[in-house]
């Protein structure tokens, strides 16, 4: 993952990243998380956004209604999908060097790709952020993680 490393470029995934980004920029949104999953039955669209203050079902309505009417235009070859916009809930996924600063003093659990002091998963408090690398305190002790080493990154929750 790495800090704000997405290459979804030229998947259907990076095509709907491409279209819904300028469509939350304009709405002062921010466009959280995408998910793509092709199903058996029929293929789901996962679109989380967020905003100070918390977003509402109403910004979740209106976001659907566009962005289903620019993914029909703007992507044909997708086909028949089924579409959902939500708020990112309590366990936000953390994808942006931007969003490890915003959420410095929280709680967050980390996955690593490899093993790093004995372990590949943790929990604990973010304290800082640094230009290739997090150190979060977990159970009273400081752990550096390297971003590239950095699978998945979230809230904790509350």
């Amino acid at each position: 993952m790495g800090f704000g490393r997405q290459d979804d470029t030229g998947t259907l995934k990076g095509e709907i990243r491409e279209v819904a980004l300028p469509l939350c920029q304009a709405e002062n949104i921010e466009l959280v998380h995408i998910e793509y999953n092709p199903g058996e039955k029929e293929k789901m669209v996962r679109v989380y956004i967020d905003k100070p203050g918390g977003i509402t079902m109403d910004d979740c309505a209106y976001v659907s209604r566009q962005l289903g009417d620019l993914i029909d235009i703007h992507i044909e070859r997708i086909g028949s999908y089924r579409l959902e916009v939500s708020s990112p809930g309590p366990n936000r996924p953390l994808n942006t060097k931007e969003d490890f600063h915003r959420f410095t003093g929280e709680k967050i659990k980390i996955e690593t790709y490899e093993v790093v002091e004995g372990q590949k998963k943790f929990t604990g408090i973010l304290e800082k952020i640094n230009d290739d690398s997090v150190i979060i305190a977990v159970d009273g002790k400081k752990v550096e993680i390297e971003d590239l080493m950095i699978s998945k990154a979230m809230l904790a929750g509350q």
